[in-house]
């Protein structure tokens, strides 16, 4: 819904280019990735969260002329990278997580906050592939960054785990 109140905002060509991407980065992003520190991403919504991000840019930076063909194309994935030099979406979502992960460690285990986000299930668990875990999101996220699969590392420093 934040995004379609300011979609007129955000074709306008009355506005400069820097003026949409602050719009996008300090009204729809907020709004978005509320609570994304406890989210568990799976491709899908990587994907899902990458579609909306290329969605807002190409709204942002408008079509483009083709030289070759005369005529107006929509811009590439790579193009809208290019333009936008500012980390995507996925990416602050897996910081954002990260530095909750260092947050979580450095509580500790008394702490209900570290009881509910790595507790084991009991009992027996349902037929199939387990669902995946908030810890297990996390470690194949310290593993992208190579910081392998152990999360104690998150302990030091003050600003916690950062990608």
């Amino acid at each position: 819904m934040c995004y379609y109140a300011v979609q007129n905002l955000l074709s306008s060509r009355l506005l400069s280019k820097n003026l949409k991407i602050e719009i996008y980065r300090t009204i729809i992003l907020p709004v978005v990735l509320y609570g994304c520190e406890n989210w568990l991403l799976i491709l899908r919504e990587e994907r899902r969260l990458r579609v909306f991000e290329n969605r807002v840019l190409r709204r942002v930076f408008g079509s483009k002329s083709d030289e070759v063909a005369g005529e107006w194309r929509k811009l590439h994935n790579e193009e809208l990278r290019d333009l936008y030099s500012l980390p995507n979406i996925v990416w602050v979502v897996k910081s954002r997580r990260m530095r909750w992960a260092g947050h979580v460690v450095r509580v500790g285990e008394g702490r209900g906050v570290h009881r509910v986000l790595v507790q084991k299930p009991e009992g027996k668990r349902l037929l199939g592939r387990p669902r995946p875990r908030w810890e297990d999101n996390i470690k194949m996220n310290l593993w992208e960054v190579g910081g392998g699969g152990d999360w104690s590392w998150l302990r030091i420093g003050t600003g916690g785990g950062h990608l």
